[in-house]
């Protein structure tokens, strides 16, 4: 016999970890099948990855090519994951209705982007297996701490997830696509993955070393390519974009 009150509904919300932890579930299961957003995130730095270290389109200087290209490769799939693709979902959940029902929901604003961000570092441990997996392949040989490497890679993509979820959470989802996309571009070129930041003029090396996407290249390649301790500068560059960003977004984004 059940004691009494066995199966009397018990209203409330669930603990916030559980609420977190479901929602961080349930983004990576839309992430992984959105086929689009597999194409930013896999394929493109794939072969970016393959084509400049078969070709010597770039000069990256004394040995390998891959041994460069690694690195900034790993970087670039942490920016297209947690910004770029996290980004243009986002933005496309807002406009129809998905936030909007969400925020009626007990999970916080802040709740929503720590699980998103938790979906993010799923995707990133996929991509970076086997984005490993083909750079060893090629002949890269990696070397350093991997502390630091894990600690590069946990800021970066902090500070990436906060800038995509400002974009996403203010822009309208269309001005969102247009800009996520163009800002990839300009990063990638720009952002010390393929081209390094020595060849560009001194004046324009200074300011693109404060970007994101350079800080977390060069603190990955310095400590894969050359074996350096702790990069403690490009650490501090990601954690101050880490803090702006998420809390920019955590301010100002909106459910609708």
């Amino acid at each position: 016999m059940s004691a009494a009150g066995t199966y009397t509904p018990k209203p409330g919300a669930a603990p916030l970890p559980r609420m977190i932890a479901a929602q961080a579930a349930l983004e990576t299961k839309m992430l992984l099948r959105n086929g689009e957003q597999l194409l930013l995130t896999v394929v493109i730095p794939t072969l970016l990855l393959v084509l400049f270290s078969a070709v010597d389109i770039v000069d990256t200087g004394d040995g390998k090519a891959v041994d460069f290209l690694a690195p900034g490769i790993l970087a670039l799939a942490v920016m297209s994951t947690a910004f770029t693709g996290q980004a243009i979902a986002t933005g496309f959940e807002r406009r129809y209705g998905v936030l909007k029902r969400l925020g009626a929901s007990p999970l916080p604003r802040w709740g929503l982007m720590t699980a998103k961000t938790l979906s993010v570092l799923v995707t990133e441990v996929l991509q970076i297996v086997l984005l490993t997996v083909i750079a060893f392949a090629l002949g890269w040989s990696p070397h350093g701490n991997p502390f630091a490497v894990l600690l590069l890679l946990v800021l970066g993509t902090a500070a990436f997830s906060g800038l995509g979820l400002l974009m996403a959470g203010t822009l309208r989802a269309e001005a969102t696509l247009a800009a996520a996309n163009l800002v990839f571009l300009l990063l990638l070129m720009g952002g010390g993955v393929i081209v390094p930041l020595d060849k560009f003029p001194d004046a324009a090396q200074s300011v693109l070393g404060l970007l994101p996407v350079s800080a977390l290249s060069d603190g990955l390649r310095d400590v894969l390519q050359h074996g350096a301790g702790m990069p403690w500068a490009d650490l501090g560059i990601l954690a101050v974009w880490a803090v702006l960003g998420l809390g920019a977004a955590a301010r100002f984004f909106r459910w609708e």
